[in-house]
Parts: structure tokens; C-alpha cells; sequence
């Protein structure tokens, strides 16, 4: 089979990968459609908030693996089996695009999934590790500072996609390196499109922060029922 098959295949399988939904079937085994309680969203984050801590780490730990298997796993082992050594870095952009296509546009549940936050960490450590840790470093600090999951996520989103240019860029240009960099920079804005309506919440000043305290749960409901009422009062 000649590079563009393998790519196509490479691809698919990883677009298939992808559409695996690790917080849907986590929900299924509490007997709960995750999709239906909390945000709606099969991400980890809603997980974590309404099934609990373990499962949304767990969650969060598969979303974050078939990213990663997309890119350093599924092309690898298909060049493997055809016998034609290792892939092109064309092959790997293929597959970073088509598993994050996979998680926010799943086959399995009608093409209405998640917002790519874990899978895209995952595709970055295997085509950008540095970038990786940088953006998973600005997401802890961002996160610690606000309580806002989505402020994270967005920002992290976008130093992912600006780092490799120069952080993981090879010692020796790096032969089609732009290319891999256009795509994750393209993907970053993806997950930063998905989070638009949690960026109109936060504009209203309606976003929920992540509550580590029952103080801090019971300041959120309350200052919850005091929007409620004066939204009442002026209607």
C-alpha cells in the first residue's frame, strides 16, 4: 500500500479512536446519561462534578490516552504491519486532526461530544511534549487562581497552540515541522471554538466556578438564587 492509503487508514482509525466516549460510558456504569445531568458535556469535567472524583480522573486519563495513541501509537502500528517503516510526520498531523475530530464530532453519539481539552493534551505530548507541559502547567495555574475550569482550558488551548512554532521546533528546522505546528495551532483553536458558550457565561458573569469546599459550594448557590431573583425582580 502506497503512503496515501496508509494515511487514510492511519486516520480512520484514529477518527474511530477519537469517537470512543470514556465520560458516556463512565456515566453508563452509575446507571446515569451523562449527557442529561450537570453541563451535558461527556467531558471529564462534568464527570468529576457529577459522578464523583474517581471517575473523572479516569475519565480525564482516557481522554488524555487515545490522544496520545492517536499520534504515537495508530500510525506507527499500521506503517508496522504494511512493512513500510515508520510514518511521515504528514501521517501524524492526519491523525492528531482526525482524533480530535473523533472526540468533539463522536460517530457513536451522533457527532455531538466534547470539547477536546484532555485529547488535545494527549495528541500535543505526542507531536509537542514541551508545549504539552506547558500548557498543562499554565492550565494548573490559571485554574488554581479563578476556580474556572473553561478560563484554564481556553488559555492553555492557546499557549499549546503558539508554543510548538518554537519550543518543540528540532534543532535542524525540522523538515514538514510547519506543518505539524499549523495543525496543532488549528486544533488549539477548535477547543477554544467549543468553549464559546462558557465564554458568553463568563461574559454575563454566569459561569460556575469548581467548588473544592462545601463553603464554597454554598457562596455558588447562594450567589446563584441572588442573580435568580433579581433576573425575577426585572422581568
Amino acid at each position: 500500500m502506497n503512503a496515501y492509503v496508509l494515511t487514510v487508514l492511519s486516520a480512520a482509525l484514529a477518527y474511530l479512536a477519537g469517537s470512543i466516549p470514556f465520560g458516556y460510558l463512565m456515566g453508563l456504569t452509575r446507571g446515569v446519561d451523562i449527557r442529561t445531568v450537570g453541563s451535558g458535556n461527556i467531558g471529564a469535567t462534568n464527570v468529576f462534578r457529577t459522578l464523583g472524583k474517581k471517575l473523572g480522573v479516569f475519565t480525564f486519563a482516557l481522554d488524555v490516552a487515545k490522544g496520545v495513541a492517536a499520534v504515537a501509537v495508530v500510525p506507527q502500528a499500521v506503517w508496522a504491519c504494511a512493512g513500510a517503516g515508520a510514518p511521515p510526520l504528514g501521517a501524524l498531523v492526519a491523525c492528531a486532526a482526525a482524533v480530535m475530530l473523533g472526540h468533539a464530532f463522536p460517530v457513536f453519539l451522533g457527532f455531538k461530544g466534547g470539547k477536546g481539552v484532555a485529547t488535545g493534551l494527549g495528541l500535543a505530548i505526542g507531536l509537542a511534549p514541551h508545549s504539552a507541559l506547558l500548557g498543562l502547567a499554565v492550565w494548573i495555574v490559571v485554574f488554581g487562581a479563578t476556580r474556572y475550569v473553561s478560563v484554564g482550558s481556553v488559555l492553555a488551548a492557546l499557549v499549546v497552540g503558539a508554543a510548538p512554532w518554537w519550543l518543540d521546533r528540532p534543532a535542524d528546522g525540522g523538515a514538514g515541522w510547519n506543518a505539524v505546528c499549523a495543525a496543532i495551532s488549528v486544533l488549539a483553536a477548535l477547543v477554544v471554538l467549543k468553549h464559546r458558550s462558557n465564554l458568553a457565561r463568563l461574559a454575563r458573569g454566569t459561569e460556575n466556578r469548581f467548588c473544592f469546599t462545601e463553603r464554597q459550594r454554598a457562596e455558588r448557590e447562594r450567589r446563584r438564587a441572588e442573580r435568580e431573583a433579581a433576573e425575577r425582580k426585572g422581568a
